[in-house]
């Protein structure tokens, strides 16, 4: 028989909630594939059992928001655009008590069940039945929208599942806070989650966008001796540079494999980070691992992509290969901490946001995104 704990105390009482009206709110939506995105008003509905609606200050330009609108991801126009987010409680539904109007939240598209099977087998950042809030917001006339990543964050106000708003400091400034909702979250936790890059590490970063960089940044945190960055735009290996990088490859001139092994040795590196996402640099990662070392796929592939590899090399290397998915973060857990490393200048949000735009100029932020231009824009509201 255990010990007796602490006496139980009752849980305070709470003053009614005043929950607002239907709201109407401007919000950026993909109406048909690869056509450009409109600012629309959009209804949120008042916030149901486990839900709430947050004010968004500030939310990212991600790839993700852009294979949206390309149909890359779903056919279920129209899409409501944006994820990567932070903003306050606006208001919360019954059911809801460790989340407050006021309260400063950073919006995540995973927020673990707790009995699927992979919640109970230890496994939350797995999750199979991640929770959404259940109504749709709509259009003016009716139209439901299909939040992007379940959460619809290009526009004044959105609905979400409580689960998918972590509070964290509110010292945090939005623009750079709301990054770890998604790019940042995947790039970090693709090294230090998935990878378990650390102390002594040698590490190479395929890819040296915002989830690459984040990598990057991550891989130094962790006390990698060497992070090798990989691009083919000069700009970006001076970004990865930035956050960390001890070396630099630019794979328009070299050979990507001959270069890693050359700065790590001879060997090969521990951990290798895939943050492109197409067939031929996952083969360059896996060829530039060293025995027994760790590849980690975070870059999103398109459906049709395949990958070819010789199996005596899958075989005779040992090690493994690892998908990363959303860093294996839990964002409950990670959030807080990523935000505490901010803070305290150990990591820098501030870095990654190369604008501030408004809710109007999402698709010109798309184009120079593809251009490679920028590592983050940021919508500010």
């Amino acid at each position: 028989m255990g010990t007796a704990g602490p006496p139980l105390r009752s849980a305070p009482t709470r003053a009614p909630r005043e929950v607002p009206l239907a709201q109407q709110v401007r919000a950026v939506v993909a109406k048909a594939v690869k056509e450009p995105v409109s600012i629309e008003t959009v209804t949120v509905p008042d916030p149901g059992p486990g839900e709430v609606v947050v004010a968004v200050r500030a939310c990212g330009v991600c790839h993700t928001d852009l294979h949206y609108r390309e149909g890359a991801i779903s056919d279920r126009f129209p899409f409501l655009l944006g994820h990567e987010a932070a903003g306050v409680v606006d208001a919360v539904g019954e059911g809801v008590d460790d989340l407050g109007v006021g309260d400063f939240v950073v919006l995540a598209w995973r927020a673990p069940c707790g009995t699927c099977r992979s919640c109970r087998r230890g496994r939350p950042w797995y999750c199979f039945d991640s929770a959404n809030a259940r109504q749709p917001m709509t259009l003016g006339d009716g139209t439901p929208l299909s939040a992007a990543l379940g959460i619809g964050a290009f526009a004044d106000k959105t609905l979400v599942a409580a689960g998918q708003a972590v509070k964290v400091d509110p010292r945090a400034r939005p623009e750079a806070a709301g990054l770890i909702g998604c790019g940042v979250m995947a790039g970090f936790g693709a090294a230090v989650n998935t990878g378990g890059v650390g102390w002594g590490d040698t590490v190479a970063v395929l890819g040296c966008g915002g989830v690459g960089d984040a990598a990057i940044a991550a891989s130094a945190l962790a006390g990698a001796r060497t992070v090798i960055a990989v691009d083919v735009d000069e700009r970006k290996l001076e970004w990865a540079r930035r956050f960390g990088a001890t070396h630099t490859v630019n794979a328009t001139g070299r050979d990507v494999v001959e270069a890693v092994r050359e700065l790590t040795g001879g060997h090969g590196a521990d951990v290798v980070i895939e943050a492109v996402g197409r067939p031929d640099t996952y083969r360059q990662a896996f060829l530039a691992r060293d025995h027994a070392g760790v590849v980690v796929q975070v870059g999103v592939p398109t459906p049709e992509m395949t990958v070819e590899l010789p199996m005596i090399e899958l075989f005779g290397r040992g090690g493994a290969l690892k998908s990363s998915w959303y860093g294996d973060c839990l964002p409950t857990r990670d959030f807080p901490v990523l935000i505490d490393l901010y803070l305290q200048g150990r990591l820098d949000l501030d870095g990654f946001v190369s604008e501030t735009i408004a809710l109007d100029a999402v698709e010109e932020a798309f184009a120079r995104m593809q251009r490679g231009e920028v590592l983050r824009s940021v919508v500010v509201l």
